[in-house]
């Protein structure tokens, strides 16, 4: 068998491993759940990175792990690639009556108010479902303050979501000057929530701004530890003054 760009002979490849390889014949949809979040992690990170090669590998990664999934499904009656195919054609058709219907819309935010009250008539119990309590907490509090957004429960303007993010941060103040060990979990939640609502009204993603946050914090750490170790030295060899020297080294690279 030979590459080609038809989904087809994907398909086909897959159910060939499936028979042929005994690693592929293994697995379940158990087995390999984790390994399907962190194709996705990696197609963020080339995208991030911008690194366009590699986010098309890794796009490819993410459909294999649709198709595989699609094909023990079929092998167990359970479902086939069709019927996803068909799944998500139906919703997409659906939840755009703007573009299938003769529903009229004003802009982007009534096509968000009008997704988020068609998923309430499919069935759905709150706006809120949907958001994996297993997504990471910074994206799911931006989901849910988004959905929230949606159907007209946010703040009118970023000072009020500001004022409430003073609000928060005086209790947490609060919480800590009285060593109230109970609330400082819960106060410095409510922080972080406010801050992820600000965050908003400037169109960040909070996600992302900590990730390149985290990046830097261990480019430039790293920096210290290749400016220790060229001196013969190691972090324990080193006080604060002078790791801090490196560290304003590293800020200029």
């Amino acid at each position: 068998m030979k590459p080609s760009r038809n989904f087809e002979d994907l398909v086909e490849l897959v159910a060939i491993l499936r028979k042929e390889c005994p690693w592929d014949r293994k697995q379940t949809h158990e087995s390999i759940k984790d390994n399907l979040i962190e194709e996705a992690y990696e197609a963020i990170e080339a995208l991030d990175d911008q690194d366009f090669d590699e986010f098309k590998k890794e796009l490819g990664d993410l459909l294999l792990h649709v198709v595989f999934h699609s094909r023990m499904a079929t092998e167990t009656e359970t479902f086939d690639m069709g019927d996803v195919i068909y799944t998500l054609m139906e919703k997409l058709i659906r939840r755009h009556p703007h573009v299938f219907g003769d529903t009229e819309v004003n802009g982007e935010g009534q096509v968000s108010e009008n997704w988020e009250n068609i998923k309430l008539k499919e069935g759905k119990k709150s706006t809120l479902d949907g958001l994996p309590l297993q997504l990471p907490a910074l994206i799911r509090a931006q989901r849910m303050q988004e959905k929230a957004a949606n159907v007209g429960f946010d703040w009118p303007e970023w000072k009020l979501a500001w004022e409430k993010l003073d609000e928060e941060l005086q209790e947490f103040k609060e919480a800590l000057e009285h060593q109230d060990a109970d609330k400082l979990a819960d106060e410095f939640g409510d922080v972080l929530f406010s801050l992820v609502n600000v965050s908003r009204y400037f169109e960040l993603n909070a996600e992302d701004s900590l990730r390149k946050t985290n990046a830097k914090f261990e480019q430039r750490f790293r920096h210290i530890e290749k400016r220790l170790k060229e001196q013969n030295k190691g972090l324990k060899d080193a006080d604060l003054e002078e790791m801090d020297q490196y560290w304003n080294e590293a800020k200029e690279l």
